[in-house]
Order: C-alpha cells, then structure tokens, then sequence
C-alpha cells in the first residue's frame, strides 16, 4: 500500500514512445502516488507479466487485483478512491 491513502499497489505497463502513457504517469504522480512502471519493449519480465494481465496494448495498469487497459481517467480515480 502507498503510505498518502491507503492505495493499493499500482503497478503500471509501459513503452517509452507512449503519449498515452505519459499522460498516466503524470496523472499518477499529480496525485502524489507510488507506482512502479516496467517498459514492456525493455523487459522480457514485464512483457510476460502483461500478457499474463490480458495486456494487448499500452498503457495497462494494474491497481491492487484491478486491471485497467487505457488512460480511463474515470475509472482509475474510481478506484484509487477504494472502489
């Protein structure tokens, strides 16, 4: 758990040409949250880790058991609130 909210671990896939991705982690980081972010195109481990979750494309972020495919703003904020 990140020690601001009691927010589950965040756990986010991505790729270094990713816009969508940079939009995410500087949601992320506004929020002054902890996540820890793995290059699918640099990392043979977080390439299986997100096939494993379903990933297809990136960003994929995982909160806690939640997968969310995509910078789904709503949802994210949904469930960094506990729900």
């Amino acid at each position: 758990m990140n020690a601001k909210a009691k927010t589950p671990r965040i756990t986010l896939y991505t790729t270094g040409r990713c816009p969508h991705c940079r939009r995410l982690k500087a949601f992320l980081q506004q929020r002054g949250l902890t996540f820890r972010e793995l290059d699918v195109e640099r990392s043979r481990r977080a390439l299986t880790e997100f096939q494993r979750l379903g990933g297809r494309s990136v960003p994929l972020v995982q909160i806690g058991d939640a997968v969310v495919r995509g910078f789904d703003r709503r949802r994210l904020e949904q469930l960094l609130k506990g729900g």
